[in-house]
């Protein structure tokens, strides 16, 4: 009677080692990103941003919108220390071991490009995979789009850390927290 209940509860206890493993391959993050630039500094612009910067990337939902954690650090960018802040945006978002592609971008879209557009894609293997393509546009005075600088770096982050990219008169602040 024991080995029946036993076999009973077998498909029970399997489905729940499954449900625990697929939790596992998915969890949810709060990102939060600045992009910003030294103002002291400014590259001399390369050829403009592609039409297709998105590649395919979703925008962030503004469900998943989330108000931001590093203001004190945003709050140091200032004109005054030679830094201008051009993009501060947090969201959560469930990172897995497949690539997941978010589209980001600010200020008044003209002609399919904003001023800060890119695509940001998260994975997690035991680190986080961060590969990261923000171009900062220029617009001429008819709003067509004449310039763009680049940011585009690849790393390895630490959950919870403060995560620091240099790409010249630009900068990338990174923190990816779990929820």
């Amino acid at each position: 009677m024991r080995a029946l209940r036993t076999l009973a509860l077998l498909p029970l206890i399997l489905f729940s080692l499954l449900s625990s493993t697929a939790a596992l391959a998915e969890t949810m993050y709060q990102v939060e990103v600045i992009v910003f630039r030294q103002t002291t500094q400014q590259l001399a612009a390369a050829r403009p941003a592609p039409d297709d910067w998105a590649q395919g990337a979703l925008p962030i939902d503004p469900n998943q919108e989330r108000a931001t954690s590093l203001n004190n650090e945003a709050g140091k960018l200032t004109p005054a220390n030679g830094y201008n802040v051009l993009l501060h945006k947090a969201w959560a978002q469930s990172i897995g071991t497949s690539p997941a592609s978010v589209a980001l971008s600010t200020g008044t879209e003209q002609f399919g490009h904003f001023p800060v557009e890119g695509t940001l894609n998260l994975k997690q293997d035991r680190l986080i995979d961060l590969d990261a393509k923000l171009w900062v546009n220029r617009f001429d005075d008819s709003g067509l789009l004449s310039s763009s600088e680049l940011i585009k770096h690849s790393v390895r982050l630490q959950s919870g850390e403060l995560t620091y990219l240099d790409h010249g008169s630009l900068g990338l602040l990174v923190r990816i927290n779990p929820l």
